[in-house]
C-alpha cells in the first residue's frame, strides 16, 4: 500500500515542478475550449474563476484539477452539450489566464463561493458536478457547504484528504501536522516563478501523471501555461483541507472514478485504497478505468467519455 500511495502522490504532485509562467500563452482552445461545438459560448469572468457555458438543458459543472485548463474536458463537452448546459470552470491563473484574486489565499473557498453564487444568480437549482483531482475536492466542498446546489457528484481521482499520501505508514495526518511541510513546498514552488526548467527536468517530473507519451505531451503543455504562484497556493490549500470529518454528512450521491495500470497501482491495490478513503461516504458508487494514470481522460479518452456519459445518464 505504501507503493500505491507514493505512486499516486507522484502523479498528483508531478506538475508542480514543471510550471513555467514565461511559456507562451495558452491557445484559445485551452482558454475557452469547445472548439468542436457549434453555436455561441458564453463566458463569465469572476475573481477566482471563469466559467464558459455551452449547450442548453439541465446544468452540468466541470471543474479541472491543479494547474489544468478547462481544455481537460474537451473530450466530453461536445457530447454533454447535446442535451445539457455545460458550465466549464477554469481557475484564474491556469490555462494562461490572469491570476486576478488568486495571488491571495482563499482560492478553494473562493471557488466554492463563486460557484454557489453563479448557481443562485442563474437560478439553476441543483446541478450535476464533475471534478478532477483538486476539482473533485472542490466538488465535495461545494456539496458539503451548499447541498442545495449539487444534485450528484462525479469525483475523478481525488481524495477527501490528499495529505494521507504524505504520511508515513501507520500515521494518520492532520492539517496541523502537514501545514509546515506544505508551507515549505508552497514557498519553494512560488519562488521558482520566472525560472524555466530544462526539458530533462520536465520529463523527470512528469513521470507517473500519465502513462501514454501523447498524454504527457499534452499535460506538460497545460502545466507550463499555469501561473506557478497560483499553483503553489492552491496546492497548499489542497494539502491542508481535510474533508474526512464531514464526509459522512455529505448525502449528495457521489461516484468515484479512479485509474489503475499494470505498473501500479494495480486494480486490487486501487480498489482497496480508494474504498478505504471513502468508507464513510453514505451514498457512493465506484468506477475504475484500467491502463490509465491520474490524467485518465488523456490516457483513455474513449473509456473516460463512456464513464462520464454513463454517470450523467444514470437515474
Amino acid at each position: 500500500m505504501k507503493y500505491l500511495a507514493l505512486r499516486i502522490a507522484a502523479a498528483a504532485l508531478a506538475p508542480l515542478a514543471v510550471l513555467n509562467p514565461q511559456a507562451a500563452c495558452a491557445t484559445d482552445t485551452q482558454k475557452y475550449g469547445h472548439a468542436a461545438i457549434s453555436g455561441s459560448v458564453e463566458i463569465t469572468q469572476l475573481d477566482r474563476i471563469s466559467i464558459t457555458s455551452v449547450g442548453k438543458g439541465p446544468a452540468i459543472v466541470l471543474i479541472p484539477g491543479l494547474a489544468s485548463p478547462r481544455a481537460v474536458w474537451d473530450g466530453v463537452v461536445p457530447d454533454l452539450a447535446k442535451t445539457h448546459r455545460v458550465l466549464v470552470v477554469q481557475v484564474n491563473g491556469f490555462g494562461g489566464d490572469d491570476p486576478r484574486a488568486n495571488l491571495k489565499p482563499g482560492i478553494l473557498d473562493g471557488i466554492v463561493a463563486e460557484l454557489d453564487g453563479y448557481v443562485m444568480r442563474n437560478k439553476l437549482g441543483k446541478v450535476t458536478v464533475i471534478g478532477h483531482s483538486m476539482g473533485g475536492l472542490v466538488g465535495m466542498m461545494l456539496a458539503h457547504a451548499h447541498p442545495g446546489d449539487v444534485e450528484r457528484l462525479l469525483i475523478v481521482d481525488s481524495l477527501p484528504y490528499f495529505a494521507v499520501l504524505m504520511a508515513p505508514p501507520g500515521v494518520d495526518p492532520t492539517p496541523a501536522m502537514v501545514a509546515p511541510q506544505a508551507a515549505r513546498m508552497r514557498d519553494g514552488l512560488a519562488a521558482s516563478y520566472g525560472k524555466p526548467l530544462s526539458d530533462a527536468a520536465v520529463a523527470a517530473q512528469t513521470r507517473g501523471l500519465a502513462i501514454k507519451p501523447e498524454s504527457v505531451v499534452t499535460m506538460t503543455a497545460w502545466a507550463r501555461a499555469a501561473d506557478v504562484r497560483v499553483t503553489a497556493q492552491a496546492m497548499y490549500e489542497d494539502l491542508t483541507t481535510d474533508l474526512r470529518p464531514v464526509l459522512g454528512t455529505i448525502t449528495t450521491p457521489m461516484t468515484l472514478l479512479y485509474p489503475w495500470n499494470a505498473a501500479g497501482p494495480t486494480k486490487p491495490m486501487a480498489d482497496a485504497f480508494y474504498r478505504k478513503q471513502y468508507a464513510a461516504a453514505p451514498n457512493i458508487r465506484y468506477v475504475d478505468i484500467g491502463d490509465a494514470a491520474h490524467m485518465v481522460m488523456l490516457d483513455q479518452p474513449e473509456a473516460f467519455k463512456a464513464a462520464v456519459l454513463a454517470f450523467v445518464e444514470q437515474k
